[in-house]
């Protein structure tokens, strides 16, 4: 199964949805209107065991990262976290349920974002966890989708790219949802396109190209490695940064109220397609440069 494939074609099927589905899927979160006018951000996402962390793993940062990946969609799109739900299978013979749960209890508790409820069962397969989560759209800039970059505009990332899995970074990530809301309030409009970058800041900049119907322009020189990190090409197709990459109109501020600096990295151009130039003036395609989940 090839997950891009698959994804275009479950795009295409589900171009259109009427009601009160405003944004369906193809970005972060679906933005779902219901009674009063009022919009939601909502997100799922799985961590499987011996996908996306080793059998063994303490349970205190599977269960944190369990909730935290699926939050850093939540701040993609700009929002805010109100509730989340988690459904657990869990393989048989394990007997550490009660610190997974509790250690997912406290890292949602800690997002402003409780665990209202969900689901347990018991398989011969591997543990899966999936949480789905439940936002609210920034008050005033609304959703940020991907589709919302525009030639001219800058392409910049907080943080670091790369050296994330090997480092064990991965683990402890915290969603960068004071990040967002804060670039929804500095930049207002001038705030284009978002999403984290999850699965490589090559393919996540290509997903921005493609639903913006851009071409993005990355400088190889210009991304900034995380520790561990030495190969700008291996750094931008490792995935797991959950850093955020955005496009503006104007010059971005050098860094958050946070502390996590923010790196122009490229450029939106009129065309399609994404692209990185290197030191030595040749350019790449980088748009496949990513994690696949069925590989």
């Amino acid at each position: 199964m090839d997950e891009s494939a698959l994804l275009a074609h479950i795009y295409e099927r589900s171009a259109g949805l009427a009601g009160a589905v405003r944004v369906g899927p193809g970005d972060d979160c679906a933005v779902v209107r219901v009674a009063g006018g009022t919009d939601l951000l909502l997100t799922t996402d799985q961590l499987v065991e011996g996908r996306h962390y080793e059998p063994g793993t303490d349970v205190g940062r599977v269960g944190r990262k369990a909730v935290a990946r699926c939050l850093s969609d939540i701040a993609a799109m700009g929002g805010s976290p109100v509730a989340c739900l988690a459904a657990a299978t869990v393989r048989a013979g394990f007997n550490e349920a009660d610190g997974l749960f509790d250690a997912m209890r406290a890292a949602a508790s800690s997002f402003g974002c409780p665990l209202v409820g969900g689901d347990i069962a018991i398989a011969r397969g591997p543990t899966v966890l999936t949480v789905s989560a439940v936002g609210a759209p920034h008050p005033g800039r609304g959703p940020v989708l991907r589709a919302d970059a525009r030639p001219g505009d800058l392409v910049c990332v907080t943080g670091a790219i790369g050296g994330a899995v090997a480092s064990g970074r991965h683990l402890d990530l915290t969603p960068r949802l004071a990040e967002a809301a804060w670039l929804c309030d500095e930049l207002g409009a001038r705030l284009g396109a978002m999403i984290d970058v999850s699965d490589g800041l090559g393919c996540d900049a290509g997903r921005v190209a493609a639903a913006s119907g851009v071409r993005v322009v990355i400088d190889a020189a210009a991304v900034p490695l995380g520790v561990g990190a030495t190969d700008v090409r291996a750094a931008i197709a490792e995935g797991e940064d959950y850093e955020l990459l955005f496009t503006c109109r104007g010059a971005p501020p050098p860094s958050a109220p946070t502390g996590a600096p923010i790196t122009v990295v490229g450029r939106v151009e009129s065309g399609a397609g994404c692209v990185m130039t290197l030191a030595d003036g040749s350019i790449v395609d980088i748009a496949g440069a990513g994690w696949d989940h069925t590989g």
